[in-house]
């Protein structure tokens, strides 16, 4: 069974930043994709930034430039650094990883961001 266990997430104003950390319970280098979804209300979840095996990254439009998605092998884990954070950023963020055909999430950590 993985396990992936998400911390980092809570509260910051805009303009601010937050680091987002996931752990995950395998080598996270030898997997298929690993990564962050995020979940806004009223809002179907949607992938924010993928890592595959091979190291290629891949974001969604509307945060390049301000997050960076990262993996720790050592630590296995997998880091989404957001920077230059907008109130639109504001959603429960999970972790995410592929296995083959198989996909894993961790149970989400919520980013607010407001005034």
């Amino acid at each position: 069974q993985v396990q992936l266990v998400e911390s980092g997430g809570g509260l910051v104003q805009p303009g601010g930043s937050l680091r987002l950390s996931c752990t995950a319970s395998l080598d996270i280098f030898n997997v298929y994709k690993v990564g962050w979804y995020r979940q806004a209300p009223g809002k179907q979840r949607e992938s924010v930034a993928i890592i595959t095996r091979g190291g290629d990254t891949d974001y969604v439009d509307s945060i390049k430039g301000r997050f960076t998605v990262s993996r720790d092998g050592a630590k296995n884990t997998v880091n989404l650094q957001m920077n230059s954070l907008k109130p639109e950023d504001t959603a429960v963020y999970y972790c995410y990883v592929r296995i083959a055909y198989t996909e894993y999430w961790g149970e989400g950590t919520q980013v607010t961001v407001s005034s």
